[in-house]
C-alpha cells in the first residue's frame, strides 16, 4: 500500500479548505483517508496563523513507515523544518519564446548591417549683397 500525505478538497463553490490527511494513493482525493493530520486554508493571508495547521509529530511517524508528500504538503513540511525542500530546475522555461527569439534576430541583422554615411549637405547658395 503506497501512503500519500496530501490534501483533501473541501469547503463550497470558490471557497475551497483542505484537509493535510493520509491515505492510500488509490484513493480518491477526496475520498476515504487513514487519518487528518491538519488542514489548509488558502483564503487567509500568507503570515496568518491559521492559514495551515499540521501535527508534525503525526506527519514525522507516517514518514517513518513510508508516506510521501505531495508537491505543496512537501512545502509545507519543509518550511516546517521537517523535510528538504524541493528543488526544481527547468532550463527549458528561462529560453526565450519564439517571438522574442525573432526579435534578437532581427536587432542582430540590423546591428550586423555597416551604418550607411549620411549625404553630405548641399552647400547652400550666397545671395548678392544688395547696395
Amino acid at each position: 500500500m503506497a501512503l500519500k500525505i496530501r490534501l483533501a478538497r473541501g469547503g463550497t463553490k470558490k471557497r475551497p479548505h483542505y484537509n493535510i490527511v493520509i491515505a492510500d494513493s488509490r484513493s480518491p482525493r477526496d475520498g476515504r483517508f487513514i487519518e487528518k493530520i491538519g488542514f489548509y486554508n488558502p483564503l487567509l493571508a500568507k503570515d496568518h496563523a491559521d492559514r495551515v495547521k499540521l501535527d508534525l509529530e503525526k506527519a514525522k511517524e507516517w514518514m517513518k513507515k513510508g508516506a510521501t508528500a505531495s508537491d505543496r504538503v512537501h512545502r509545507f513540511l519543509a518550511n516546517a523544518g521537517l523535510a528538504q525542500p524541493l528543488k526544481k530546475n527547468n532550463p527549458e522555461k528561462a529560453k526565450p519564446k519564439k517571438k522574442a527569439q525573432e526579435r534578437a534576430a532581427a536587432n542582430a541583422k540590423l546591428a550586423a548591417a555597416p551604418a550607411e554615411a549620411p549625404a553630405p549637405a548641399p552647400a547652400a547658395a550666397e545671395e548678392p549683397a544688395a547696395t
